[in-house]
């Protein structure tokens, strides 16, 4: 008979399951609607705590320093993903703007902040304080963080321009690649096992 810390419910249908450890690039389905139940994970709380931190890292370089400088006849521009927002801004789609900044700056910083918190306690085998909450609030920001698209965007704009312009890839491009990697290997993976954390 399995106890209730070996089971699984699926989140789409409900159905109940019994956990079992998979190997690596295994992953488990519910037989009744065909949902991810588990997926192999193969790092530790450790890793997982020090990518958080190295992800925060490249955040900060993603945001403060130019993803490119365009020159032309002597006369230079670099623009940050901030750049981008402000100029959003100033004009008729200022909610574009919002969402811009929601999706490549705010939701990637609180999944960041939050991971780092629930993490910094799984290391010490409990609970962060405000578990529960920090774990709803992962889950609904994972759809939210679209820097990938944002990164998509930036390079399909380097290629256009590199035709009519001199155009720079800036350090901010460089760490927007590497964070949209990075987000998906801790974010982006399944984080319901901290859930068996006691």
């Amino acid at each position: 008979m399995a106890t209730n810390d070996s089971l699984i419910i699926c989140e789409h249908c409900d159905c109940v399951y019994e956990h079992v450890t998979l190997a690596r690039h295994q992953k488990t389905l519910c037989v009744r609607c065909g949902g991810v139940l588990q997926r192999y994970n193969g790092m530790t709380v450790e890793q997982r705590l020090a990518l958080s931190f190295t992800a925060a890292m490249l955040w900060l370089f993603a945001n403060f320093y130019p993803v490119m400088s365009i020159s032309m006849q002597g006369l230079k521009n670099s623009a940050t993903l901030w750049d981008s927002v402000l100029a959003l801004s100033q004009g008729p789609i200022t909610f574009m703007a919002m969402v811009a900044a929601i999706s490549i700056i705010i939701a990637p910083a609180f999944q960041l902040v939050l991971l780092i918190w629930v993490l910094s306690f799984a290391l010490t085998a409990r609970r962060s304080p405000g578990f529960k909450t920090c774990m709803r609030w992962l889950e609904a920001l994972r759809p939210w963080s679209m820097l990938e698209v944002c990164l998509l965007g930036a390079m399909v704009a380097v290629f256009k321009l590199a035709g009519m312009l001199d155009v720079i890839p800036g350090i901010g491009l460089f760490a927007l690649a590497a964070l949209s990697l990075m987000l998906i290997r801790i974010a982006g993976r399944d984080i319901r096992e901290l859930w068996e954390i006691p």
